[in-house]
Order: C-alpha cells, then sequence, then structure tokens
C-alpha cells in the first residue's frame, strides 16, 4: 500500500513581491518528497482559497514579508472554511512579530516561521501535521 503524497500550495498573499524565501521553502519540500504548488505573487485570499480547492492541497503555506499578516491571514483561513477546506493545515511563515503570533495560531495555523528558519523543521512539522511520517 502505497502512502499519499503530500500536497503543499505555496502562495504569497497580498502586494509584497519577495519571493526568494517562498521559492527556498517550495524547493525543500519538493526535495523531501512533496508535491508543490507555488501561485506565485500578489494571490487574493480568493485565489488561494480557490488553488487549494482546485489542487486537493493537504496543506497551505503563506510567505508574508509585507506586515500584513494580520489582515491576509485571518481573510485566507475564512475562504478556506467557505470552501469546504478546514482541514487544510496552513502554516505562515514571514516576518511576524512575536506579539502576534498567538492570535495567528488562534485562527486555527498550524505554525509560523520567521526568518532563519531551518527548512527541515517545515517538512517535519507538515509530516506531524498530516500524520504522515518522514523516511
Amino acid at each position: 500500500m502505497t502512502e499519499k503524497t503530500i500536497r503543499v500550495l505555496i502562495a504569497k498573499p497580498g502586494l509584497d513581491g519577495h519571493d526568494r524565501g517562498a521559492k527556498v521553502v517550495a524547493r525543500a519540500l519538493r526535495d523531501a518528497g512533496m508535491e508543490v504548488i507555488y501561485t506565485g505573487l500578489r494571490q487574493t485570499p480568493d485565489m488561494i482559497a480557490e488553488a487549494a480547492l482546485q489542487e486537493d492541497v493537504d496543506v497551505v503555506g503563506l510567505s508574508i514579508l509585507s506586515g500584513a499578516h494580520n489582515a491576509l491571514v485571518p481573510a485566507v483561513m475564512e475562504k478556506l472554511r467557505q470552501s469546504g477546506l478546514s482541514d487544510v493545515k496552513v502554516f505562515v511563515g514571514g516576518i511576524i512579530p512575536k506579539p502576534d503570533i498567538p492570535n495567528l495560531l488562534s485562527l486555527g495555523v498550524y505554525a509560523v516561521y520567521g526568518p532563519g528558519t531551518n527548512t527541515q523543521t517545515v517538512i517535519e512539522d507538515i509530516h506531524q501535521a498530516t500524520h504522515k511520517p518522514t523516511d
């Protein structure tokens, strides 16, 4: 019996135009055997939820460096719920002040990562969140 490959959507919501970190994470997840869909820059919450639905993903990773996380993350979470995707695990990475992290977690975000986070940590957390062990 073959285990289903973890499908991850990496998205850059809002007007933030810096995607190097998102691409590094996407590559690391691919190298770890996950199927990664990268939506590109300037995605709206509606676009992210629609892509997550169409791609049948297990995980959504949001990369936010603009400081708009307190507006964008709740909007994405709401759109995912409205699309029937409340079981999809959401991870957020970027420039997130520590005082803002508890609020994001209370919205249902699985984990929040700051600059310099080891990609192996992200990989292990995704395996844990999806209950699929690492090799």
